[in-house]
This record gives C-alpha cells, structure tokens and sequence, in this order.
C-alpha cells in the first residue's frame, strides 16, 4: 500500500496507437473508441469533463453526458441559465475530455459552441424519462437553495401542474453542440512514454500529427 500520494503510481501497458492505426476522420475514430469502451464495459462512457472559461478568465469544470455525437459535433444538454450555460453563452468555446481508466486511454476535443436548434432540442426533451422532464422545470441549476424541501415542494406543484398532459420543454433548457477543431487521442504506455495523436483542422481538412508525450 503506498504511503503517500506521491508514491501511487501505474504503468500502461494494454496498447500502443500510431498515425497509422487510426482513421482519417476523428469522429470515426471517436465512434471505434467509445464502442471499445461499451464493449469493455466502462461505466457511463458517454460521461465527459466539459471545461469551460467565467468572465475572470478563470477555468471551470463539471461531468455532463454525451447525448449525440455526429459529424457535426458533439452535443449535450442543459439549463442555459445555469453557470455552465452562462460562460458557454459568453465565451462560446469549450474542452470536452473523456478517460476510459479501463482501456488506459483518453479523449480531448477542443473547438465552438453553439446552440442545437429548439427541434433537436424538443426531441432529445421528449425523449426523457418524465421526471428527468419536471426536474428540468424544478431546478434553478446554480442558483443558491436554502434547502432540499425547496425542490421537493417544486417539484409536488409542478407534477401536480402538469398531472395527465406532456411535460413541455423549458424554454431554458436545450443542448449545446462542441463543433471540433482538435481532437486528440491518448494512449496509455510504459514508463510515461505515452501515445498521443492529434487531429487539427486546418481549413476544411483533418491533419494528423503526433504529439510528445
């Protein structure tokens, strides 16, 4: 058992990644990637550190869902007036980050944020289970509570307000899309040699090069 923080250590040694190994296009190699990590059984693979920047220009960052990824982007959701949705709306850039600790890999994707437009946005809404729906209605996310009975007494008007009709979406609530411009991939080796390869666009085309690890 190690004694103290410093003494943890792990060596990689599952896989090696190379520039010739991959796809040309990185949502591709995202999709091999993420199917690896279903099929190895990874717990919630779509759960990624979304990074983002406050008016300060100081770092933050929380664990939100993937809920579609497409050529387009990569897409999650919601409530635009938490701080999260804030800093998004005010800084529209973001870094979503993925670690597969079973697979000894990770996935960074830098680039634009925009918003999805309200149709994908009802659609993904309708889709979710109804309490996931009045929740959405519920919560003031980032807003200061001062306590739990707060929401819970929300949450009695509001299924008791929308009792036997559907649940409309929030006007509030809707995705976000994460329109690449790198994408890199991290492999895992020993001694800390790692394997990273890294997608940059460049114009309307994918470059891929190597990066020290």
């Amino acid at each position: 058992m190690p004694s103290t923080i410093s003494d943890l250590r792990k060596e990689y040694t599952l896989n090696g990644l190379d520039v010739v190994d991959v796809s040309p296009d990185p949502v591709a190699q995202f999709q091999v990637w993420f199917n690896a990590a279903l099929a190895a059984g990874v717990p919630e693979p779509n759960a990624m550190y979304v990074s983002t920047v406050t008016a300060e220009g100081r770092p933050d960052g929380r664990i939100v869902l993937l809920k579609d990824v497409s050529e387009a982007g990569f897409v999650f959701y919601t409530n635009y007036e938490s701080r999260k949705g804030h800093e998004l709306t005010n800084h529209p850039f973001a870094t979503l980050t993925f670690f597969y600790q079973e697979l000894e890999r990770q996935i960074r994707i830098e680039g634009r944020v925009e918003k999805v437009s309200p149709e994908e946005s009802d659609a993904y809404f309708n889709s979710r289970p109804r309490g996931s729906q009045i929740g959405a209605w519920v919560s003031h996310q980032s807003s200061v509570i001062e306590n739990r009975a707060v929401l819970e007494a929300r949450q009695q008007e509001l299924e008791a307000q929308f009792a036997d009709k559907p649940v409309p979406r929030p006007p509030h609530w809707g995705g976000f899309r994460v329109v690449p411009d790198a994408i890199e991939f991290w492999q895992g080796r020993p001694s800390r040699l790692h394997d990273r390869i890294r997608y940059r666009k460049e114009a309307d085309n994918w470059l891929i090069e190597r990066l020290a690890p």
